[in-house]
């Protein structure tokens, strides 16, 4: 059985602020195997990488442009130009709607050192890293709310896929993979599109991907997908006072050819289970056998892995 896979989820965002360039730079250098995008676009149709469509929790968008926000109070990424967001500053993830740090112990905040990147500068940094290091790092990269672009008048799906072909990932030969919660649109990154890139259903917890995580709806699920991207909660049954054991779902989704790939494992997060994230994550590559984990702290994963696979 392959060893289970290492994403640095926004980059080593436990030790940098999320998804900037030297968070993506740090993954790297810890030994992750692929680094995660998030990708949105901007008013002139420049693709970025930031978590949310809005940019209040990670900027200093109010202070620079004070008056641009919408009627919820919030700052939109496809109301600004690239130019525009090319002057901001990016900070340490706040709680949403306050000025605190949401994981306070973390990179200092408001350090004034950061700045937003397009796709196209981090696919030339993980590109340069490779070739620099000889060490083969892949792309994830997820489309963020394409139905709310399609809305705002972009096919946020075509410009990824342009942008992640112009760079060389076109094939299916375990460089990149591309992700959405959206399962619309992920069937027609496969079917419209031509996507030929593997592609990961990602879900929650909610009740509106009941269905889709039936039997029957992973089986339909795995026509065009490659893999399911669940959070780590909806693959184990945890129990009072004893040791969590695997779920349903995951066995499901084996059993129709669908691989796992669980986020996300933070040591400044833990469910009551576990102690240490080198506890959580040990129960999930042992126990649970997921085929990939998304991580704040890729350097804990990569340790643990290579712990458990000397064990097994």
């Amino acid at each position: 059985m392959p060893s289970p896979i290492v994403i640095a989820h926004r980059g080593a965002s436990g030790y940098l602020p999320e998804h900037t360039l030297a968070a993506k730079a740090l993954a790297h250098g810890l030994g992750a195997d692929y680094i995660e995008q998030d990708v949105v676009a901007t008013r002139d149709s420049q693709l970025v990488v930031l978590h949310d469509l809005h940019l209040d929790d990670v900027t200093d968008v109010a202070l620079k442009f004070p008056g641009r926000q919408r009627s919820d109070g919030r700052h939109y990424v496809i109301d600004f130009d690239l130019a525009e967001l090319e002057m901001l500053t990016v900070f340490e993830r706040r709680a949403s709607g306050t000025a605190r740090a949401k994981y306070p112990a973390r990179f200092p905040a408001d350090t004034g050192l950061f700045r937003i990147a397009t796709l196209a500068q981090e696919l030339q940094l993980i590109a340069g890293l490779n070739r620099s290091t000889g060490r083969a790092a892949g792309i994830y990269t997820e489309i963020k709310d394409p139905l709310w672009h399609r809305r705002h008048g972009v096919d946020l799906s075509k410009l990824v896929l342009a942008e992640l072909r112009a760079f060389g990932y076109s094939r299916g030969d375990g460089r990149a993979f591309v992700q959405c919660f959206d399962a619309a649109e992920l069937a027609r990154l496969k079917t419209e599109l031509d996507c030929r890139l593997p592609l990961i259903q990602l879900v929650g917890p909610e009740p509106e991907y009941g269905e889709l995580l039936t039997v029957a709806g992973l089986r339909s699920l795995s026509a065009h997908a490659y893999g399911l991207g669940p959070h780590y909660s909806q693959i184990v049954a945890a129990e009072e006072g004893r040791r969590p054991r695997p779920a349903e779902l995951a066995r499901r989704a084996r059993d129709v050819g669908l691989r796992v790939h669980a986020y996300t494992f933070r040591r400044d997060d833990l469910p009551p289970y576990a102690r240490t994230l080198e506890e959580l994550l040990e129960l999930f590559f042992v126990d649970a056998a997921v085929d990939g984990v998304f991580s704040d702290h890729p350097d804990v994963a990569v340790r643990v892995r290579a712990s458990t696979r000397k064990v097994q």
